[in-house]
């Protein structure tokens, strides 16, 4: 039997990181294994990777030597960076200069870098419509792996850039699920007005990844994915469905939005802006067909609800 081509995941218990992974182990005939980079190899989650299949490593996106170190013999790479550890874009750049770099030194072949727009192409810091935020950003979780694909391109490392959306593990993890008003009702609550987001399960990003793996016509290349486009209003009828109760769409101003307090909020609001005022743009940059004919498996909100509906918190 060939040996199976490693593609070492950052993030591997994490949310992408973790779909990523699970889609190569799920493929036993498939042509690569898993190697899964984490903080702590001795952690639960990274237990149940071992447990899969995958061999599991040390690997830290601050230490560039050490991630050089991960990727040793490693054909692919699966990049990523956890923003919402740290809520920093200058912190996010670096972390993702040390995975371009490491690449680079390993002498990778294919990297997959998990990258969103750089917003401040529609929105220069000189425009009030949203404020700045750190010093120099629109969006920083977006502006912030936007510039860094700056640094794969400058080292010449073979990437895919890999746009991905607004996933539906938000409504279980991240507190945008529904949530009770003063009368009662269920709620979902988003600064997008009339407009569509475009939104995916974790699962079906991890699937894409695997796809373009086995793609070495995509390096170079940007890839843009999502699942569905759907509006609030949309997301609370599906969402309505699947409880079984009510669920409303409650639209409000960017502002508002963004004074919630919440870490990240203002972030939020500002991403939720540009997707509303950029909305042709930002669909445009994620087509439903192109991401089913990576990922024919590709699931709708109606079908993902279906399987993770008793997952949402209702508050």
């Amino acid at each position: 039997m060939a040996t199976k081509k490693i593609i070492a995941v950052i993030g591997a218990t994490g949310a992408q990181g973790g779909g990523v992974s699970r889609a190569i182990l799920k493929d036993k005939k498939g042509e690569f294994a898993v190697r899964a980079i984490t903080r702590d190899p001795k952690s639960d989650k990274a237990k149940v990777l071992r447990e899969l299949g995958a061999e599991v490593v040390q690997g830290d996106v601050d230490d560039e030597k050490g991630l050089e170190r991960a990727y040793q013999g490693a054909y692919g790479v699966f990049a990523v960076t956890p923003f919402w550890a740290h809520f920093s874009a200058d912190k996010e750049i670096v972390q993702a200069t040390n995975q371009a770099k490491a690449a680079k030194q390993a002498g990778v072949k294919h990297v997959v870098w998990s990258t969103l727009e750089d917003t401040r192409k529609w929105v220069p810091l000189s425009d009030d419509r949203m404020p700045t935020l750190q010093g120099k950003y629109k969006v920083p979780h977006f502006d912030g792996k936007g510039e860094a694909d700056k640094v794969f391109r400058s080292l010449g490392v073979p990437t895919t850039f890999l746009v991905t959306s607004f996933y539906w593990e938000n409504f279980i993890y991240f507190g945008m699920g529904p949530k009770k008003g003063p009368d009662g009702k269920l709620a979902i609550t988003m600064p997008m007005g009339d407009k569509k987001v475009a939104s995916i399960a974790v699962d079906d990003i991890g699937k894409v990844a695997y796809a373009i793996f086995k793609r070495p016509d995509l390096i170079g290349k940007t890839v843009g994915i999502a699942g569905a486009h759907l509006s609030g209003a949309e997301m609370a009828k599906s969402l309505s469905k699947a409880l079984g109760q009510e669920v409303r769409y409650n639209a409000i101003p960017p502002e508002t939005y963004r004074s919630f307090g919440f870490p990240g909020a203002d972030d939020l609001g500002n991403m939720f802006q540009f997707d509303r005022d950029f909305e042709q743009a930002a669909l445009a940059a994620r087509p439903l067909e192109g991401t089913r004919a990576l990922n024919p498996e590709l699931q709708s909100f109606d079908q993902w609800l279906a399987k993770n509906k008793d997952r949402i918190p209702l508050e």
